[in-house]
Order: C-alpha cells, then structure tokens, then sequence
C-alpha cells in the first residue's frame, strides 16, 4: 500500500499536467517503480536502511499528505494555464492572493521571484510566485500542524516502545558522545538548516546562474517539482529536528526516572 502511494505521488504531475511527452512519462514512471519498490522493501524488512521513523506515526503520514497536497496543487495551478477549469482557476487566484501577500522584501517568496532571469513573461513570474506563495505556505502549515499534534498525541511516548535503531537507521547511538547531547545537536542543526534553506538555495541558484545558464522554470515539471522541493525538503527538515529534540527530551526523562528509581531503592535498602 505505502509503494503504491508513492507511485501516485511521484506520477502526479505527469497525469494532470497536459502536453507530457513520452519520453517523460517513460523516465517518471521508471523513478516511481524504482521509488515504489524501495519504499516495499524498506518495510517489509526487519532491519532498518534509509526511512526514518518508520515505526513511529503519524511523522511519515504527515510529511506524504505535506508533499501530495503541494503537488496536486501546483500540478493544477499550472494545468490551469491551458486547460482551465472551475477548480484551477480557484486554486490560481488563491495562488496569486498568497504569493501577493508574502512577496515581501527579503521574504522566501521574493528571493525565488529575483532568481530569475530579467528578461522572464510577467505571466510566468506571477505563476512562479504564485507556487512558491502556495508550496511555502503549505510547508509552514504543516510545521504548525506536526508540532501540534506531536504534542496532543504525546509524541512518541504513546504510540508504544520507540526504538531508537528501527526509527533512526541513520543514528549510531554506540559512537563517542552521550546520546542525548547528540540528539539535541543533530536537532538544532536540522531545525537551523530547515529555516534558512529557504532563504539559501535562491540565492545560490541566483550565483550559479551567473556562471552557468539561468534557471527559468519554463518547464512545467521543472516548475512542480522545483517548487515543491524547495519548500518541502527545509519543512521536512524542520519537523526532523523537532522530532529529534523530542526524543532526546524523552531519553533524558527515562534517565531522570530511572535515577530516581535508583535512589528509593538505596534508601529503602
């Protein structure tokens, strides 16, 4: 079922997007077995590889929904362009109001709409900007919403045993350091990586440009998945982090309990 959702996830955009040539959908459709099968075999298997927080919901669940929502929407707003219906037009004047909105001075927004190329249409700065106000404003909405549900549900304290070698294949707890202040660390810097990524790859792009050919975003895959990147991969980062410091919150607790344990049994003895 999981290989399956990925499948749809990653085919999206090659399904709603109209004018998808053949030699795209053959390369998206080979990405998606290749991601489908993967995502399978993670699963299935009893020794952890590369998914974090597997056995630790809804953390997974969250960032799919985050990262499906972003594609269809962008995948409509730029179907719209061609093929308007009731709900792309909805979706692009929502789109416009938004990027409107925080397509302010040194804002995320406005640091993707100044990497582009001078010379771009009005028409293509204004979508542009449009999917990265959506894209941006759903990778903040899903921060909130990570956040807060981690702490109504108790995350991960009642969702059972939280197996610090299954749910974080990529953490070796036996290195040299303490584990907590390592945890706390990692969750600093991913928390500090998923604010200012935003900020940076624009910027970066914008230097590369300038040596290399300019990033347009004609495209319209380009232009879904670019967006879609962009604002995820930093949200995903940041719920990583969170996640992380919640954690480490939770072994530090687990040692405090077990301290105290420690100490009325001496005394009684």
């Amino acid at each position: 079922m999981r290989a399956m959702l990925i499948v749809v996830l990653i085919a999206t955009p090659s399904l709603m997007i109209p004018g998808t040539t053949s030699d795209t959908t053959q390369m998206v459709a080979l990405i998606a077995i290749f991601a489908g099968a993967l995502t399978f075999f993670e699963y299935v298997s009893s020794y952890p590889g590369l998914i974090e927080f597997r056995d630790a919901p809804p953390f997974n669940r969250i960032r799919y929904l985050s990262l499906l929502i972003t594609i269809l929407v962008l995948s409509a707003m730029v179907r719209g362009q061609t093929h308007p219906s009731t709900l792309t037009n909805f979706l692009i004047v929502l789109g416009d109001r938004v990027g409107q909105m925080i397509d302010v001075p040194y804002s995320p927004v406005r640091l993707v709409v100044l990497m582009l190329p001078e010379d771009m249409s009005l028409k293509h700065l204004i979508l542009v900007r449009s999917a990265a106000g959506m894209a941006y404003v759903i990778s903040l909405s899903t921060v909130i919403f990570f956040t807060v549900t981690m702490r109504i549900m108790g995350w991960p304290q009642r969702i059972g045993t939280f197996n610090v070698w299954v749910n974080l294949p990529t953490f070796d707890p036996t290195t040299g350091g303490d584990v907590v202040e390592r945890l706390s660390r990692d969750a600093r810097v991913n928390i500090a990586l998923g604010f200012l990524l935003p900020f940076l790859v624009p910027a970066a792009v914008k230097m590369a440009s300038m040596a290399f050919s300019p990033v347009t975003l004609e495209n319209p895959h380009t232009l879904v998945w670019t967006m879609a990147a962009w604002a995820f991969l930093p949200a995903s980062l940041f719920m990583r982090g969170v996640a992380l410091a919640r954690v480490a919150r939770m072994i530090e607790q687990k040692r405090r309990g077990s301290a105290r344990k420690r100490e009325h049994g001496l005394a009684a003895a």
